[in-house]
């Protein structure tokens, strides 16, 4: 019996890449939603927290298309701001996805505050359906650090050139793909997850 495959509820190829290379060492198909129904209606992220926006994002396109569907929410929290970005991290400063403004809103939200007082922290929330659009499982993931003054560093996406790993003393913008895995929210809610997409998909019993 084949296995079924596993659609990520996401365009983004940045974050389907992060998730393909966790995912392909067990053997389990995994595509996009750009490369199973581009012209599928997007699902409606209101939700309060990243939970309702993940699981919302999750059962829309299980349901819409018959088939089991990961996805995730996530953003950035930062203390001095009261939990901001947070759910609104990719709108921030008004157009979604518009990482280089986003992040000059942050620099200029947080102008004055102290390192001391910089803490923030990534949050991942990632949300599995079943083909009916039921919810079959919930991770989260957190990445503890601060933000740093100026954007440093090329690599990563959203607010990476300024979210340092105080154990690192460098951004995710700074540290190379294999150490952002090992490190990132995201990374860790998926390594919650891998045993419930394995146990549901990885031995054909769901399908």
């Amino acid at each position: 019996m084949s296995k079924p495959r596993l659609v990520i509820g996401s365009h983004n190829r940045k974050k389907r890449d992060e998730l393909l290379a966790l995912l392909a060492p067990h053997g389990i198909p995994v595509v996009t939603l750009a490369e199973v129904d581009s012209n599928l209606p997007p699902a409606v992220e209101d939700g309060q927290t990243f939970e309702e926006n993940a699981a919302k994002k999750a059962t829309h396109y299980a349901r819409a298309l018959g088939e089991w569907v990961m996805a995730d929410d996530s953003g950035l929290c930062v203390e001095a701001l009261r939990g901001a970005p947070g759910v609104d991290s990719a709108l921030y400063a008004g157009q979604h996805g518009d990482d280089e403004a986003n992040n000059a809103l942050l620099i200029e939200n947080l102008a004055g505050v102290s390192a001391e007082k910089r803490a923030a922290h990534y949050v991942a929330v990632l949300v599995l359906a079943d083909p009916l659009g039921a919810v079959a499982a919930v991770t989260r993931g957190e990445c503890h650090g601060r933000i740093v003054a100026q954007r440093r560093g090329s690599n990563g996406f959203g607010y990476d050139p300024l979210f340092e790993v105080r154990e690192y003393h460098r951004t995710f913008g700074q540290l190379g793909p294999a150490v952002k895995r090992a490190l990132s929210h995201r990374s860790r809610a998926m390594r919650q997850m891998l045993s419930r997409v394995i146990t549901l998909l990885g031995d054909g019993s769901a399908a």
